[in-house]
């Protein structure tokens, strides 16, 4: 028997004669964790999609030898017959559903034909126990956080006797704390014989958890790392990735971009769950940011950030929302996402595609979506050809990959749907831009390119609060620093001394101080 349990072999993939893979090999081997990484927009997606018979036999070209057979799967049933399970960056589960509906959907436990709920809220509870869930199975699916909405997609998995599992960038929405969870898991269940295939852009996880690395650039494999070669290097994998190397993670940060003048403030601000009124989610939080400044606000999962950012950009989350506002030190008020958008206060959301863009609809669209009427006459008809003009230049300033402007934007990689939704707001002419979590799910380059535009609009005299759950990236871009715990901002610290030791302490004395 092959030491490999998958081979793919030469397996190209076109989409409108646009070739997403050109003769790509993988080869896994049995029990191993293999990682996928590169570029957004490299392929890596696509061939997952194409082993998990999401992209059918005869719409690519190659092989898959899976357990030493050619395999030819038409669609997912085919693959999870064969014990291929995939599990994607957007989780499949049903909201308005139990643990354990969501767990056997499909593969309902039935007796005579109709649902045996005994049976199936017994049996879910043994797939639970193995991934460490410590909720109930009758919860509903929308009353438990995104990491434990993962380890349910990993023990659906289980209950369909996965042998192969294909996790796409499964830690992109959790915390350090979660994502390293969700991490020691799969190598226990490694050990218990799980084969497993991960796209990360996260490459501390990489070095962590993978056996062997494939790198994909350009729709082609250009390499990877073997088990010899460990432990990886992220300077290698990054060189790999991106074509050349990095030699800076950060663009550099000059002190001259800072003016003495304060561009946006927050004073004692509140706000209380939009639906459970007697739960306070923000508690007197106050923090300022300069003009040319680049303020960081860094929290665990649940620490209030985006809720506070949501509530300031027009009252879009919460209720009982109080607190101050000043803009250029004149208290303004913002009753209304429109209201805001006129103070010129820009908020990039942490979920693009669902409230961040129209994706059915082109870049030229969205590029002008939230600033229409400055192209628009008194009537409200749109210039088209002044659309045209603005859509071409702020594709160029911001190096947006495209085929044209006329390209829709579910086509484009996650790097380049987030610079579209930089461009929409950019395009707005904001003096203040709340940028909340806006390297999430993107690759190293990419990331590279959003800090030099974040350094840019620093450098314009723009006043930019960057919200961030990775710590690293806060370090490494942020003039000052503010830690939020618990709905409260616990400390401020400066951008050039902070390290991550101290703002960990901060939380952690917080959590004393609160009793928590």
């Amino acid at each position: 028997m092959s030491d490999f349990i998958l081979e793919m072999r030469n397996i190209t993939k076109e989409f409108f004669g646009v070739k997403a893979l050109d003769n790509v090999e993988l080869k896994v081997k049995r029990g191993e964790i293999h990682c996928i990484v590169g570029e957004n927009g490299a392929g890596k997606s696509t061939l997952m999609n194409i082993l998990s018979g999401t992209y059918p036999y005869g719409s690519y070209s190659g092989d898959i030898v899976y357990d030493n057979e050619i395999c030819q799967f038409r669609n997912i049933k085919d693959s999870e017959g064969k014990g291929i399970v995939i599990i994607h960056q957007e989780l499949a589960l049903i909201p308005g559903l139990s643990v354990a509906e969501n767990l056997f959907l499909g593969n309902e436990r039935q007796s005579h034909g109709i649902i045996d709920w005994d049976r199936t809220n017994e049996e879910a509870k043994k797939w639970l126990d193995m991934v460490a869930f410590k909720e109930e199975a009758t919860r509903l699916v929308k009353d438990v956080g995104i990491g434990a909405q993962q380890l349910i997609e990993i023990a659906k998995a289980l209950a369909k006797n996965v042998k192969l599992l294909i996790l796409d960038e499964p830690t992109a929405a959790l915390p350090e704390t979660e994502a390293r969870h969700l991490l020691n898991l799969l190598k226990e269940l490694q050990k218990q014989g799980l084969t497993s295939i991960i796209i990360t852009h996260k490459l501390n996880e990489v070095c962590y958890v993978g056996d062997r690395v494939t790198i994909i650039r350009d729709g082609c494999t250009v390499g990877g790392l073997s088990e010899e070669e460990k432990p990886f290097l992220e300077d290698i994998i990054v060189k790999g990735m991106v074509g050349r190397e990095m030699l800076h993670r950060y663009p550099e940060r000059p002190d001259h971009f800072v003016k003495p003048e304060v561009g946006f403030e927050i004073r004692e601000w509140n706000t209380f769950h939009p639906t459970y009124a007697e739960q306070q989610i923000v508690k007197n939080a106050s923090l300022r940011v300069h003009k040319g400044e680049i303020v960081g606000l860094y929290g665990l999962m649940g620490a209030g950030r985006t809720e506070m950012a949501m509530s300031v950009f027009g009252r879009s989350y919460g209720q009982k929302t109080s607190g101050r506002i000043f803009k250029d030190g004149k208290e303004i008020k913002l009753r209304s996402v429109a209201a805001a958008i006129q103070k010129k206060i820009a908020y990039i959301s942490e979920d693009r595609k669902n409230y961040g863009l129209v994706l059915p609809k082109d870049i030229q669209f969205n590029v002008s979506l939230a600033g229409i009427s400055s192209i628009a006459d008194h009537m409200g008809v749109v210039d088209e050809n002044q659309d045209v003009v603005v859509a071409e230049d702020y594709s160029k300033r911001l190096n947006i990959r495209s085929t044209g402007i006329d390209q829709r934007v579910e086509s484009l990689s996650g790097g380049n749907q987030q610079k579209v939704v930089l461009a929409k707001w950019i395009f707005t002419h904001p003096d203040v831009l709340i940028l909340d979590e806006p390297t999430r799910g993107i690759d190293v380059g990419a990331k590279y390119e959003i800090y030099c535009i974040m350094n840019q609009l620093a450098q314009e005299g723009k006043s930019v609060l960057f919200i961030s759950s990775d710590l690293s990236e806060i370090l490494g871009m942020s003039d000052r620093i503010y830690v939020m715990n618990e709905g409260t901002i616990c400390a401020e610290m400066d951008g050039k001394t902070a390290t991550q030791e101290s703002v960990m302490q901060c939380i952690v004395e917080h959590n004393k101080k609160e009793g928590i």
